[in-house]
């Protein structure tokens, strides 16, 4: 029986249209005159999906009871039984309830296939398997129900059901996907607009790898080995020369030409590693490819040309950038070169492009041989082999009565030479092949104890014995000389791989990288010595071990990097073949230091930046905003004071009402600067212990007017890791910003949730909110946003939040409230307390609170809710936005 095929609708998100998309489907097929049934499709109560279900079969559903409560999972049996030409199959990585026939609907789906029915399934991206961690570390939210990825693989269609961020969360806000009581909970956690972005990203990623790998198997099916420009693929060759740089630029303004262009540059280095590229130039044309959004590749073939032609079309490149040769005309004589074989050989598939540049016609160095280095003592052991052993072998055959005859003693002289290559190399096993042969003539070779050979044959097989014996000497030479160029160019590779990952990414000290040298040569000391100028004395930026060497000139080795930086090092003499590395990590080095010396500078700018900005900004404050309420203070009491008016009991109530609301807004003013002025200086110092929210953020509110909050946090939230002085100092001032700028009669809302190791609190307000662009200036110092009246505050309500905040661990955002407003999200560190119980639901309830599929995911989600009581200690007042 033929295996059913497999139809996938991948969702790049919850509620972009995959069970939509599936009936659809359903109906089409069904107009065409196939048999098509519903095996399992939940509509969660959303209308559209509901009325495509009209006109279709759906065959009845499995009732199972677990802990009491009842559960419909897809009857498998019935479907077998119905055996239709297609099932429609929803929520493919649902955990069935405990007792039915498979744990997952995706064992239900293959057990159909294998009956020979067409499935058509519905699947989203975050329930692949391999992107568990991934998802999580994105929205914060573990799947707990997955589908392995090669069950969605080996599907013979998939089609990626997408939706950008914004429709989709305006689908969510007109109820559309849940129902409006569990709306503002879902776009305020898992449907933010940067977690859907990402998911977005990663289907969009997944599917065109799965095409990426179609075609791939498409083309080795049918032994298609010419390229398919489907997609633009450049292929930069480098040598590791100084060209290197142009023909990256070059390739990278033809990618930019095409949509979804790619740069890959690659270096083809010798399988016999006799010749090399300048580590240090490789490292800066890596950095910058990479800089470039393309990738560097290192391959090894003999033949370069028929190497870089190989790669580009193993990975279906469509175009070549090669520099013009570097060969002096003269040097033509030895070839044509590898920019004219690469164009000659290329075929009409791929476009090669030859870029002219400085380098072009003005030669090449030699290249530097490189040789293995055996060691003394073991050169010694092959002398003695090839030379001593020869003698004494000689000797001991002509004290044996039984002769062995000529060519038995041609082989066991050849043995030794043998076993001289191996030991010492070519030089002892030469001058073994010429002593065993003289040895050969004078004992064994007639007339014996003479230099003359009588028979001509043995003339022939001294000859041959010696041109064997030197040629099997040069053959083990050189394959021993290989292996020991191979292992060292492996561990160069290994090093200087991990080199330039750590530096690239910042992870290296200077000091680290100094102690990685010494290691590296087993040096005693390391420097890195500079000057500023020629004439100026050497001082050391660094330096690792004892006694480092105060100038290159005493330094056992030393590695200039330009004209002013010197990298030194003592303990021993290096080879020269150990240069090349020690090249590489000098210029790292630079790097390093020039990074952090960068980094030093911009954050020396940015605080007298942010000191003159604050500076400016406390002086206009201080010449206006505290100056009105001092006004109004003294016009009071001027007028209290006055003698010649006669002022009522009432008139003089309103006075002192007038003074003391001067006064307390003259210390909040206060309080805040001076708030704000500790965090500058750094003197807040938290108190770090385990809090409940529940005891703290009801404390916040005793600044705001009665019933203008409403205010959720579950009792059985998590504790939170924060000094709860600071928090509270925090929560108040966002809160009392959020009641300044909601309209008359609208609630804040203050909620607070979990989200994996983290704990938020949301202050939600209706007001005019503020766009994109400008959120993050409502956080500076002495802002206020749009048309704040002056009277109402420095603009430091927000600043000493997001400090103090920040101060405790935490971070302070702002978004937009759905349907109009700005929320702030306090996220908060978690210190590993109480967590809310993790009830069974069914599939339908994880649905509508968090995005899920069945009974895991929403067991995993749910939560309490109580409603904490509100305190009214006076808080001090929040600056305006």
């Amino acid at each position: 029986m033929a295996r059913g095929k497999l139809r996938i609708y991948l969702g790049a998100a919850p509620g972009v249209g995959k069970t939509f998309a599936m009936l659809s489907e359903g109906h089409r097929r069904q107009e065409r005159g196939t048999d098509v049934v519903v095996g399992y499709v939940e509509h969660h109560g959303r209308q559209r999906t509901e009325v495509l279900l009209h006109g279709l079969e759906q065959v009845r559903r499995h009732e199972l009871e677990h802990r009491g409560a009842a559960f419909a999972e897809m009857d498998v049996d019935a479907v077998l039984a119905r055996r239709p030409a297609v099932a429609l199959v929803d929520e493919l990585a649902h955990t069935n309830a405990p007792g039915s026939r498979n744990t997952k609907r995706w064992q239900d789906v293959e057990e159909l296939l294998r009956a020979g029915i067409d499935v058509v399934t519905t699947v989203n991206i975050q329930h692949l398997e391999s992107l568990g961690d991934v998802v999580e570390a994105i929205t914060g939210v573990r799947q707990r129900e997955t589908v392995p990825d090669e069950v969605v693989r080996r599907a013979d269609q998939i089609e990626l059901v997408d939706m950008s961020p914004q429709a989709l969360r305006r689908r969510m806000a007109h109820g559309n996907v849940y129902r409006p009581d569990k709306v503002d909970a879902a776009l305020s956690n898992y449907f933010r607009p940067g977690n859907l972005t990402a998911l977005r990203e990663l289907a969009l990623l997944w599917v065109a790898d799965r095409v990426d790998e179609y075609l791939q198997q498409y083309r080795g099916e049918h032994d298609i080995r010419s390229t398919w420009q489907a997609r633009e693929r450049i292929v930069v060759g480098l040598t590791g020369g100084p060209e290197g740089r142009t023909l990256i630029r070059r390739a990278a303004r033809l990618a930019e030409k095409g949509a979804g262009g790619e740069v890959l540059a690659v270096y083809v280095a010798r399988g016999d590693g006799l010749t090399a590229a300048s580590p240090k130039e490789l490292a800066v044309q890596r950095t910058l490819v990479e800089d470039l959004g393309g990738t560097f590749h290192h391959v090894v073939g003999d033949d370069v040309p028929d190497a870089l032609l190989e790669f580009a079309r193993g990975v279906n490149a469509t175009q070549i950038v090669l520099g013009v040769s570097r060969r002096r005309p003269w040097q033509y004589v030895f070839g044509p070169g590898v920019s004219a074989t690469v164009a000659r050989e290329s075929g009409p598939d791929l476009d090669v492009h030859l870029v002219t540049h400085d380098a072009m016609a003005k030669g090449r160095g030699l290249p530097a041989a490189r040789t293995a280095r055996l060691g003394r003592a073991r050169i010694a052991a092959g002398w003695c082999v090839g030379v001593a052993l020869p003698v004494l072998l000689a000797l001991l055959l002509t004290r044996i009565e039984t002769e062995l005859g000529l060519a038995n003693d041609m082989l066991l002289f050849l043995a030794l030479t043998v076993a001289a290559a191996l030991l010492g190399g070519l030089a002892p096993a030469l001058a073994s092949a010429a002593v065993c042969s003289l040895l050969l003539n004078w004992f064994f070779t007639p007339p014996v104890h003479r230099l003359t050979i009588a028979d001509p044959k043995n003339i022939v097989a001294i000859a041959v014995f010696f041109a064997v014996a030197v040629s099997v000497a040069s053959v083990v030479d050189l394959a021993a000389r290989r292996t020991h160029q191979a292992a060292r160019l492996r561990a160069e590779s290994e090093i200087l791989s991990f080199l330039a990952g750590s530096v690239l990414r910042g992870e290296t000290t200077l000091d680290a990288l100094l102690e990685r040298v010494r290691e590296t040569f087993g040096m005693e000391s390391v420097a890195l010595l500079e000057r500023a100028g020629e004439t100026d004395p050497w001082t050391p930026a660094g330096s690792v071990g004892p006694a480092p060497a105060a100038r290159p000139e005493d330094a056992d080795a030393d590695m200039p990097v330009g004209d002013h930086l010197a990298l030194a090092l003592t303990g021993r003499v290096l080879p020269a073949e150990d240069r090349r590395v020690l090249g590489a990590f000098a210029a790292q080095a630079a790097v390093v230091l020039d990074r952090s010396r960068l980094l030093d500078e911009a954050a020396k700018a940015r605080e007298l930046e942010e000191v003159g900005r604050i500076r400016t900004a406390l002086l206009a404050a201080v010449s206006h905003d505290l100056r009105t309420p001092l006004a109004g203070i003294k016009a009071s009491v001027s007028s209290l004071r006055s003698d010649d008016v006669e002022w009522s009991e009432e008139d003089r109530s309103e006075l002192l009402e007038g003074i003391e609301d001067g006064a307390d807004r003259l210390g909040h003013l206060i309080g805040n600067l001076l708030d704000m002025s500790r965090l500058n200086t750094g003197t807040v110092t938290p108190l770090i212990r385990e809090t409940d929210l529940d005891e703290v953020v009801p404390m916040a509110l005793g600044g705001v007017p009665e019933g203008s909050v409403e205010l959720d946090v579950p009792e059985t939230l998590p504790m939170v890791a924060v000094d709860p002085g600071l928090l509270e100092r925090a929560v108040a001032n966002v809160v009392e910003n959020a009641v300044k700028y909601s309209p008359a009669g609208e609630l804040v809302h203050v909620a607070a949730s979990v989200l994996g190791d983290r704990v938020e609190v949301r202050v939600a307000d209706r007001g005019p909110g503020v766009p994109e662009e400008a959120r993050e200036r409502i956080f500076e110092p002495f802002q206020r946003y749009g048309d704040a009246p002056r009277g109402a505050g420095v603009g430091l309500g927000l600043a000493v939040a997001r400090g103090f905040t920040e101060a405790v661990g935490g971070t302070l955002t702002a978004e937009d409230t759905p349907g109009g407003g700005l929320t702030m999200v306090l996220s908060l560190p978690a210190a590993g307390g109480r967590r809310a119980p993790a009830p069974y639901v069914t599939s339908e309830a994880a649905t509508t609170a968090v995005p899920g599929s069945g009974p895991a995911d929403a067991a995993r989600n749910a939560s309490g809710a109580a409603t904490a009581a509100r305190s009214a200690e006076i808080r001090q007042e929040a600056g305006p936005r």
